[in-house]
């Protein structure tokens, strides 16, 4: 019943979109030069990412949902013409599947995934995750302790939030597993200590993107801004602090609270999709120690940032924070994990816990375990490209010019939401970055009276595409923390969303508080905000609870 009501709700989608391509004139010939659709840069170019993402909220199926955005897209693109959508879906060069998959940047990541992947197969497989978990069984005895170990864990691995989901995920399965922490609250755990963790860290991924988001003409320092964001980065902050106290005070709510009360009954996975249901992670070798664990981590982070500064010219002359600053991240994490797996190799080998067949046993291992998150992957970029040629970063960028002018006060705050609808909708962070920083550096320049209005802005700009990417189910990061987790996807998005909204309203009333004062006293008193936001977040917090038990 449920496939067939998935059926007829794919064909009244499509069935709409068609309808509205087949409105306007058939394109014929299309000069791919001069070609524009008829819906480019209008509200209608966020419709694919709404398509998609309502349809796997709706209908629980992630890849169908996927694959209906994009073809929505191509529809909307081609005008109806339906050869041009099959090219444009496919070998469009700006947004196909196939060019996505040929792109350096893209094909880098998978690579990388894959490593990671084998990485983590390698520390089960010598029973690195199995001793770690025997240690954390003897010293963690209850579900607060295992669930403040993971945030502990997450923090800690800073370096790149696809490590963080997948490590953090393998390392503390067995744990919470143990003490009854359902699958659903684990993914959460590991996605609230991914990106607003890599957001706030300067040595990351994620620095390296921002930094080279601030265009070259604007003569600001990208990494020096970066810093300064930091503290007014209220949405990271905020959801540390919230998952913090929520686990100290055994609270949860929405539906998340269904999943924890029957994990605590023995269900930790709650619905009927169990991903990895049925695996049972044994060590096949039972002498492993915890350095089995800790040493690839480790290296693996000291790798990944020597691999980013040399992409970045630091063995060429550069200072540090100029190659960090210009690191190329893909080319970089690749270097790094291949580094990593070559060392590990021989760390092994040299402990006596891994012979040459079980590593190469390993490798196809690792590439089916991230078979799933690349192939959503792989969707997601595709409907990103979508909706990239639809022309919806420019219906946004409009959309924001248009209200900064008297409202330069109330900016941060505007900008806050519209970074997270943008990303809730692409599905990425680093997109939002790069087409909204340049719109705030224009608005308000590096002018000494209005650099702390600037640093604010952007802050609001990284926070809410981080609360962006936390809350869609298009995003890399939400799909490699469902993944990491072994929870189903949608189960994941379902019982996040909630959290996250609430963190979000919380930032959303710190930066329209921030911007009054950063605009009216033009100094560091919009700090005051930080602290302020923070209390709240907690007393938000306490108050639901206090109101669920009356």
């Amino acid at each position: 019943m449920k496939k067939k009501s998935m059926f007829y709700l794919a064909a009244l989608v499509i069935l709409v979109v068609v309808f509205a391509a087949l409105s306007v004139k058939n394109p014929g010939q299309v000069d791919a030069e001069t070609y524009v659709p008829a819906v480019y840069s209008t509200a209608a170019s966020l419709l694919p990412p709404i398509i998609a993402i309502g349809l796997a909220l709706i209908t629980k199926e992630v890849y169908s949902s996927l694959f209906i955005g994009i073809v929505s897209g191509a529809l909307l693109y081609a005008n109806g013409n339906f050869e041009l959508m099959l090219n444009t879906m496919l070998f469009n060069e700006d947004g196909g599947m196939i060019f996505k998959l040929a792109d350096s940047w893209n094909a880098g990541i998978l690579v990388f995934l894959v490593i990671l992947g084998i990485l983590v197969a390698l520390m089960n497989r010598v029973g690195g995750s199995a001793a770690f978990g025997k240690w954390a069984s003897e010293h963690i005895k209850t579900r607060t302790g295992a669930q403040l170990a993971t945030v502990a864990l997450g923090v800690l691995i800073f370096i790149d939030d696809y490590f963080n989901c997948l490590t953090v995920g393998s390392v503390m399965r067995p744990v919470t597993d143990r003490q009854k922490v359902s699958r659903s609250k684990l993914a959460y755990l590991i996605d609230a200590t991914a990106a607003p963790v890599c957001i706030i860290a300067p040595v990351s991924s994620w620095a390296a993107a921002v930094t080279s988001s601030v265009p070259d003409d604007s003569n600001i320092n990208g990494f020096a801004m970066f810093l300064k964001t930091i503290p007014y980065n209220y949405y990271a902050l905020a959801t540390l602090v919230m998952m913090i106290t929520m686990v100290l005070v055994d609270f949860d709510f929405g539906s998340m609270k269904t999943h924890e009360d029957n994990a605590k009954a023995g269900d930790i996975f709650t619905t009927k999709a169990r991903p990895y249901g049925d695996v049972k992670e044994e060590a096949l070798w039972p002498d492993g120690k915890v350095i089995d664990l800790v040493f690839p981590v480790v290296m693996l982070i000291i790798c990944c940032i020597i691999g980013m500064v040399y992409t970045g010219g630091f063995f060429s002359g550069e200072s540090f924070v100029d190659a960090f600053a210009n690191a190329d991240a893909s080319m970089g994490l690749v270097f790094g994990a291949i580094v990593t797996l070559i060392i590990t190799f021989f760390f092994y080998m040299i402990r006596g816990v891994l012979d040459f067949k079980g590593f190469t046993d390993c490798i196809p291992e690792g590439f089916r375990a991230m078979v799933a998150p690349i192939l959503i992957l792989t969707m997601a970029w595709t409907l990103s490209g979508m909706t990239g040629l639809l022309g919806a970063k420019f219906f946004v960028h409009d959309l924001v010019e248009s209200s900064a002018g008297g409202l330069k006060m109330f900016l941060p705050a505007l900008i806050f939401l519209v970074a997270l609808f943008l990303a809730f909708s692409t599905g990425t962070s680093w997109g939002t970055f790069a087409i909204l920083i340049p719109i705030v550096t224009n608005v308000f320049g590096a002018d000494a009276s209005t650099y702390e209005m600037l640093v604010i802005s952007i802050a609001a700009c990284l926070a809410g595409a981080v609360c962006g990417d936390h809350c869609s189910p298009i995003s890399d990061t939400t799909i490699m923390a469902s993944a990491g987790a072994h929870c189903d996807h949608v189960n994941h998005v379902s019982t996040q969303l909630p959290y996250a909204l609430t963190a979000a309203a919380v930032s959303c009333v710190g930066y329209l508080f921030a911007g009054i004062v950063g605009y009216k006293f033009e100094n560091s008193a919009a700090m005051i905000m930080l602290p302020v936001t923070l209390v709240l977040m907690v007393a938000v917090v306490l108050v639901m609870k206090k109101m669920k038990k009356a």
